[in-house]
């Protein structure tokens, strides 16, 4: 694996998984049609080669009035299906605008998906306007910065979350924004599970 780190991008190139194969197709459906988001969670630490599995890929998408999003539904719907609904209206009044996930299997399959969701809080709009390019093997996703990425991981506590925490710092330590990376790790009070888990 190999990784070439800038301001606000990194490119890598490796041997694609399944998983990040069904991630590239996904999102370059969400590029093609100009929809702006940010994958979160365990699928960052995967990406850059953490060996572990997941089922789902999750995705926090800038909040879109229905007609784009129905526009963008009838793209996805060539390969994929929603999980929750089979119809677009219902998938973005029920769903959506009540702060609830949909999921995006290829049709046939549950597993993997993509848990698609708008924006909840603050921390969630600032991940979608401040994300970071990754280039995979030349093609363009985006993740939540790995400033925010971490400390998250070591907010939410679990043992699978503290483990991608540790992988990701250990991996980009020295390469982050350390006075954001600081900022977030006291914004979400995780200073004492950083300097247990991490340090």
């Amino acid at each position: 694996m190999e990784l070439k780190i800038s301001k606000n991008k990194i490119e890598l190139d490796k041997k694609l998984n399944e998983l990040d194969c069904f991630v590239l197709e996904f999102t370059s459906l969400l590029n093609k049609s100009n929809i702006e988001y940010a994958i979160v969670s365990g699928y960052v630490s995967i990406l850059f080669g953490r060996n572990r599995a997941s089922e789902d890929v999750d995705l926090i998408v800038k909040k879109y009035n229905f007609k784009k999003f129905d526009a963008l539904w009838d793209k996805i719907n060539d390969k994929f299906e929603c999980v929750n609904s089979q119809d677009s209206r219902d998938a973005y009044d029920e769903y959506l605008l009540n702060g609830n996930a949909i999921r995006f299997s290829r049709k046939g399959m549950f597993i993997p998906n993509f848990e698609f969701k708008f924006p909840k809080n603050e921390l969630d709009r600032w991940t979608t306007e401040y994300k970071t390019k990754v280039l995979l093997n030349k093609n363009k996703l985006y993740i939540s910065p790995l400033e925010l990425q971490i400390p998250f991981k070591i907010f939410l506590g679990g043992e699978k979350d503290i483990e991608d925490a540790r992988y990701l710092y250990n991996l980009f330590k020295g390469k982050m924004d350390n006075e954001l990376f600081e900022g977030f790790i006291h914004r979400l009070g995780v200073n004492k599970a950083f300097d247990k888990f991490l340090k």
